[in-house]
C-alpha cells in the first residue's frame, strides 16, 4: 500500500495552534486527482497542498492546492506554508522558490529569523489586481448577519477583485462591527442565485480599520458554501484587498504596506504583512508575508 509522508504548519504566526493550519505533501508523485481531493477532505482543513515536479525545470516545483471540496488556483497560506516546508527540508535551500499553479508562477521568497533560522515566506501574488462586478449593500450585509448601515462605501463599495482567486471585498464600519458578523448560509445561497458565476466561489472578505488607520486592518473571511464557515487567516484574500486600496489611494507611484489581523474571533489569531504597488505605467502588484510553526509530521497510506 502506497505511503505518503506530510508535514502540518501554522502559517501567519510565531505561535503554535494560532493562525492558519495547513497540511503539506513534499512529495506528492503519484497520487491521483481524486486522491489528492479525498486527501484534503480527510485532513479537513481549509486547504491542504502537495508538491509535484514542475513541467518546467526552470521552476522549483508545481504545487496544486486543495480545500474541502475543490482544486484552488492560487491560495495565500498554502504558498507560504509549502515554501517554509520545502526550505526546511532542504538544510541549504535557495533564496526564492518559484511554483508553477493554476493562475500562474508563485514566487515564494523564504524570511529569516534570530540566528538565521528559517521562519516563513513572502509571496508574490501571480497576477495583478483585476476588479470585476459590483454586489449590493444589502447581499454583503445579509451574508454577514449584519445591517445594511454596518457596510462602509466611502471609499468603494462591495466589488469582486482577485490576485488569482476571487473574493467579494467590503469595508465594515469598525472593528465591533466586524465582530458581530457572522455567515448566513440561507443568505449566501440566495447571493450564488442571483449570482450565479460566483457560485464555485462565493468566498465573502470583510474587513475594518483599526483605530481608523488606513493601514492597520482587522479582517474576517467566510466561504460556507466552499466548506469553509470562517478562516483564521487568507493570505490571497488579504494580498487582493491590499492592490484594491493601493489602487485607489492617491497618487500615480505608490507603494503601501499593511499589518492585518485576522482570526481573532475564532481563537486562532494571526498576523499577516501584505504590500502593494501601483505606478502610473502598469498594473497593480502585490505580496502577502507570514510566519510558520511546525506542528505535525507523519505517513498517510493510500
Amino acid at each position: 500500500m502506497p505511503a505518503y509522508d506530510f508535514v502540518t504548519v501554522d502559517v501567519f504566526t510565531e505561535k503554535r495552534f494560532g493562525g492558519n493550519p495547513l497540511a503539506v505533501f513534499p512529495d506528492a508523485s503519484g497520487l491521483t486527482d481524486e486522491q489528492m481531493q479525498a486527501i484534503a477532505a480527510e485532513f479537513n482543513l481549509s486547504e491542504t497542498t502537495f508538491v509535484l515536479p514542475p513541467d518546467n525545470p526552470r521552476n522549483h516545483a508545481r504545487v496544486r492546492i486543495f480545500t474541502r471540496q475543490h482544486e484552488m488556483p492560487f491560495a495565500g497560506h498554502p504558498n507560504v506554508g509549502t515554501g517554509y516546508v520545502l526550505a526546511c527540508m532542504a538544510g541549504d535551500p535557495p533564496e526564492h522558490y518559484t511554483f508553477e499553479e493554476i493562475a500562474g508562477l508563485v514566487r515564494v521568497h523564504i524570511l529569516r529569523g534570530a540566528g538565521n533560522a528559517i521562519s516563513g515566506a513572502r509571496i508574490s501574488a501571480p497576477r495583478s489586481l483585476s476588479i470585476d462586478i459590483g454586489i449590493p449593500v444589502e447581499v454583503v450585509a445579509a451574508c454577514a448577519s449584519l445591517a445594511e448601515n454596518d457596510i462602509a462605501t466611502l471609499g468603494h463599495n462591495p466589488l469582486v477583485a482577485s490576485v488569482g482567486t476571487p473574493f467579494v471585498i467590503a469595508e465594515v464600519v469598525s472593528v465591533e462591527a466586524l465582530s458581530r458578523a457572522t455567515p448566513d448560509i440561507a443568505a449566501f445561497r440566495a447571493a450564488v442565485g442571483r449570482f450565479p458565476d460566483m457560485a464555485s466561489r462565493f468566498a465573502l472578505h470583510l474587513y475594518a480599520r483599526v483605530g481608523g488607520d488606513a493601514t492597520r486592518l482587522r479582517t474576517r473571511m467566510f466561504a460556507p458554501l466552499g466548506g469553509t464557515f470562517e478562516d483564521p487567516a487568507t493570505g490571497s484574500a488579504n494580498a487582493t484587498l491590499a492592490a484594491l486600496l493601493t489602487s485607489i489611494a492617491p497618487g500615480e507611484n505608490v507603494d503601501l504596506h499593511y499589518e492585518i489581523e485576522q482570526g481573532v474571533e475564532m481563537g486562532r489569531p494571526s498576523q499577516l504583512i501584505a504590500s502593494a504597488r501601483k505606478t502610473a505605467e502598469g498594473p497593480v502588484t502585490a505580496t502577502i508575508a507570514g510566519s510558520c510553526v511546525p506542528v505535525m509530521r507523519g505517513t498517510l497510506q493510500v
